[in-house]
């Protein structure tokens, strides 16, 4: 039998799960390409929906490539595909958000007949929103133990952005390929805004002269203010930047012998504020007249956390996918990137992984060759509980000794943390059997040294209060043989 009890709803909305998927993405080259030196994906997602069981997301992988022909003439090929993928869950419901991150995790090259194709391998990162709610027991005839139980409300957001950026550099004959790296280093909010903040390391591969390159970078930051009802000053936020459209133009200026380049990008962010809230809810409850059985609810509420940044040089031996040798020409380095994971290192947490980038290389026999180069590293932070994302910078490559690459590379990564908030809640509470009554006018207990007022006063089915008005020489926690006295008033029967 259930007790006579009040119950509240409460109502939020929450990340409900996480999904990672992979898909295949390729195109072709024709015959004309004879040797790749370079190879470049980028995928820009155009959106993704929750249907039943599944969470869909597609948009478009544009590929580029440099290559030499036959008569070693370097030249550039660009080709987009789009792509719809999915992830496979049981719990995926229509009512869901889906929102979506995916990243380039391997391109590979293959020779098949007459055609080249290049393969794509996607990774994507998938976060479900969802309305949360519950009922939980918030008053009735039972002793109650009350706690205000916090919440984080997740409050979705997007907005996209105009950038441009105008430089110098020495004269170029064409831009032959470029990548672009986007690294979020804030998200703050205001008064009705999500402001973010970062930058867009361009990285470019330029044909100078007949047949030789060469390689440069720019880092553009940006700052994007998206409009949140819910975002105010002390809330906290996360937001994803992808480059949606980039744009490049060079203009050159023979008689002083330097290019002006302007690049446009087309940014697209999505944010997610989390406004903290509470629960005046029970977290314990007993009756002084029978036993009493509960129903407890686990809440969990995941959010932002704290952000921290670090910059770090690293130089070292780097791996080579084929060999070189002093008759080599080195002639530039491009797309840097980073593979990279947050280990823990006993006590301490450090990101480690390797930076990676293309060699470009003039041979004896004038033909170019283009050489895959990883340089490993290790770097201590110190926060706790964080993804990394790290951006490389300024990579370049030595060879000082035959056959063996030097290289160095800055790297700036950007540190992640999540806060999650737990609680657990009466939810309802069933009538047992009686408690045997006591006749004893006073009765002494001796507690568990350690034991609160509330534990106290539940294994001796009284309301705190009156454990407390009748024990005020007593501060709890109790000590070890503290004594306890509980009164019970009796009546005297008139003859």
């Amino acid at each position: 039998m259930a007790f006579e009890t009040q119950t509240e709803t409460y109502r939020g909305y929450k990340k409900k799960k996480e999904l990672n998927a992979q898909t295949a993405v390729e195109c072709r080259f024709g015959s004309e390409v004879e040797t790749v030196l370079s190879v470049h994906c980028a995928a820009a997602l155009t959106g993704a929906e929750a249907g039943s069981g599944e969470a869909r997301y597609f948009g478009k992988a544009h590929f580029s490539i440099v290559y030499e022909d036959a008569e070693k003439k370097v030249c550039r090929a660009e080709r987009g595909v789009e792509f719809t993928a999915s992830a496979k869950d049981e719990e995926i419901a229509p009512a869901f958000t889906a929102r979506a991150q995916v990243a380039v995790e391997n391109v590979s090259v293959r020779r098949e007949g007459a055609g080249v194709f290049v393969t794509a391998l996607l990774g994507a990162d998938i976060a479900l929103y969802g309305e949360e709610s519950f009922e939980y027991l918030s008053g009735g005839g039972l002793i109650l133990k009350r706690a205000p139980v916090p919440t984080l409300t997740a409050h979705l957001c997007g907005g996209a952005q105009e950038v441009e950026d105008e430089f110098e550099t020495e004269l170029v004959g064409d831009i032959l390929q470029h990548a672009e790296t986007v690294c979020v280093t804030d998200a703050v909010c205001e008064t009705g805004v999500l402001r973010v903040e970062g930058e867009v390391n361009l990285c470019v591969l330029a044909l100078k002269g007949t047949n030789s390159l060469l390689s440069f970078e720019r880092l553009v930051p940006f700052r994007i203010e998206i409009p949140c009802e819910a975002a105010a000053f002390g809330c906290r936020a996360e937001a994803n930047v992808f480059v949606l459209n980039a744009n490049l133009r060079a203009e050159a200026d023979e008689e002083s012998g330097r290019c002006a380049v302007t690049a446009e990008f087309t940014l697209s962010a999505e944010g997610c504020v989390y406004e903290e809230g509470t629960i005046d809810g029970v977290t314990d409850a007993f009756s002084a007249e029978c036993e009493t059985a509960l129903t407890f609810r686990e809440c969990e509420f995941t959010g932002a956390g704290e952000r921290d940044r670090v910059t770090e040089r690293v130089s070292g031996r780097a791996a080579l996918s084929s060999p070189i040798d002093f008759s080599d020409v080195l002639q530039a380095v491009t797309l840097q990137r980073a593979e990279a994971n947050v280990v823990a290192d006993g006590g301490a947490k450090r990101v480690e992984g390797v930076a990676l980038a293309t060699l470009l290389v003039l041979g004896a026999d004038g033909a170019h060759r283009g050489i895959e180069m990883s340089l490993p590293f290790s770097v201590a932070v110190g926060a706790e509980n964080c993804t990394a994302d790290v951006m490389v910078c300024g990579m370049s490559a030595r060879q000082k000794q035959e056959g063996e690459i030097d290289a160095e590379a800055t790297l700036k990564i950007n540190l992640r943390s999540s806060r999650t908030v737990k609680a657990k809640l009466v939810t309802s509470a069933e009538e047992g059997e009686k408690l045997p009554v006591n006749d004893s006018a006073v009765s002494v207990y001796i507690p568990r040294a350690g034991d609160g007022l509330w534990e106290l006063a539940k294994s001796l089915k009284k309301a705190p209060e009156e454990v407390e008005a009748a024990n005020p020489d007593i501060a709890f926690p109790v000590k070890e043989g503290q004594r306890v006295i509980i009164y019970r008033k009796k009546s005297i029967a008139q003859t």
